[in-house]
């Protein structure tokens, strides 16, 4: 047989495997994969089967299944897209399993086999948690130590910034009478160093540039793009540091935030990474905008929640612009759908209501945060709880909070077996942080 014909043969099964998982036929998945084990030991096909084996017994909480799939496929294609997330996931699944021996390896191998790996933060996070339940506090230390350094403002950074508060003082060891440094773990030079061109500072626009000045005039006729497109060559002439929050400054009074905050994504692209001061202030504050401030403010504190939280949530769920409208019909700065808003515009007696009005941001903000509040007191104020059910519902939160016993809010979220509610949850919660460091007290 021609790889040709053998390919077009892997993807056939892969297919078929995929029709198999969705009427959650296991027999037939599995029978159907070993025939592409066969006909493609090597195909993307397979790689892609395993993935969704793996999964499908992850959602069915069959989870030594599962990890027996994530395992396979990490050893078949060490070096493929997918092998960083299904050792991850076999890793997980062990951890939450209390087989902690299995566990340790896996967290230890995630940052030596896949170190550049959007797993790492969470790796060096829950292997210095172990190692304060094995009572090893220098390494717990020593972790929590890398992880906010070199991942300043991620989720996991802030939490493990909280635990080295509660360890016993660090630094030397005393042995005796001699005094010892702290332990090196070579494993932690693995995580390499972020990769940027060095600090940026903040500089002024070119007062004398003929675009900077066209781009001024078009700006305040209301012309963004064509202003924008203006500051982007003179910044092609000109070089410097001023180009990227200008732009974003731009699309921020004509009220589009959400260009604001993608052409500073996309200028700064590890921002995340980085320590406050290590950015000019007015790229954080093009990423994390005050937007609609004074409603936003209003009816948080109205429903008793934090102000940061709520602009996260708006920054997750629509970036800030108010006239978002998502393929599940989801509406305006709060992602509301018609349906929703209809519910809690009866609640807070608001007289007259309509669905076109969540294009509205002072009412999107009114029944968002009502909405966003009736989640939070479900919860008993527990927060990953209550985003976890915005971004997927209730009835989803129920059931992944009875799986068993979490040691915290932290190992809810990493178990939450949707990515994009996981991410969503970690998101929030991590830009939540970062408003507090850039504008105090809301």
């Amino acid at each position: 047989m021609g790889a040709q014909t053998g390919d077009a043969e892997a993807q056939r099964l892969y297919l078929l495997s995929e029709t198999e998982r969705s009427t959650s036929d296991e027999e037939a998945v599995q029978r159907t994969l070993n025939e592409l084990r066969q006909f493609g030991p090597s195909s993307p096909w397979l790689e892609q089967a395993l993935l969704s084996a793996g999964n499908m017994y992850l959602l069915k909480r069959d989870y030594d299944r599962a990890i027996d799939y994530f395992r396979e496929l990490q050893q078949r294609f060490p070096n493929g897209g997918r092998a960083s997330y299904a050792h991850w996931k076999a890793t997980w699944l062990a951890f939450r399993q209390s087989r902690n021996d299995e566990a340790r390896r896996g967290f230890e191998n995630q940052v030596a086999l896949y170190p550049d790996s959007a797993e790492i933060p969470a790796a060096l996070y829950w292997r210095a948690r172990l190692a304060e339940e094995e009572h090893n506090p220098a390494m717990a230390r020593a972790f929590y130590q890398k992880l906010s350094d070199r991942f300043h403002n991620y989720y996991y950074a802030e939490f493990g910034r909280q635990r080295l508060k509660g360890l016993p003082a660090g630094g030397a060891v005393s042995q005796g009478s001699a005094t010892e440094p702290p332990p090196h773990y070579a494993l932690l030079d693995r995580v390499p160093s972020l990769s940027t061109a060095g600090k940026i500072t903040a500089t002024d626009p070119p007062d004398d540039n003929l675009r900077v000045a066209r781009a001024r005039l078009l700006s305040n006729g209301g012309l963004a793009d064509m202003a924008v497109r203006e500051l982007q060559a003179a910044a092609s002439q000109e070089g410097g540091s001023w180009a990227p929050p200008e732009m974003a400054r731009v699309y921020q009074d004509g009220g589009r935030y959400d260009r604001a905050i993608e052409i500073m994504k996309r200028s700064t692209p590890n921002y995340f990474a980085v320590d406050i001061p290590d950015l000019p202030r007015p790229y954080w504050e093009a990423l994390f905008p005050k937007a609609y401030w004074p409603d936003l403010r209003k009816y948080s504190v109205l429903n008793g929640l934090d102000p940061y939280m709520v602009a996260s949530l708006i920054r997750q769920e629509s970036e800030f612009n108010a006239l978002a409208l998502s393929r599940a019909n989801a509406v305006g700065l709060m992602q509301l759908l018609p349906k929703t808003g209809k519910t809690v515009a009866k609640q807070v007696k608001l007289k007259g209501y309509s669905a076109p009005q969540l294009y509205t941001p002072a009412v999107n903000l009114e029944l968002g945060t009502r909405y966003f509040k009736d989640m939070v007191d479900k919860y008993n104020g527990q927060f990953e709880y209550a985003l976890a059910a915005y971004n997927a519902g209730s009835d989803r939160v129920g059931d992944w909070l009875g799986q068993g016993h979490y040691r915290d809010p932290q190992e809810f979220v990493e178990s939450i077996p949707f990515t994009e509610t996981r991410e969503y949850v970690q998101a929030i919660l991590r830009n939540a942080n970062v408003y507090r460091q850039l504008y105090g007290t809301p």
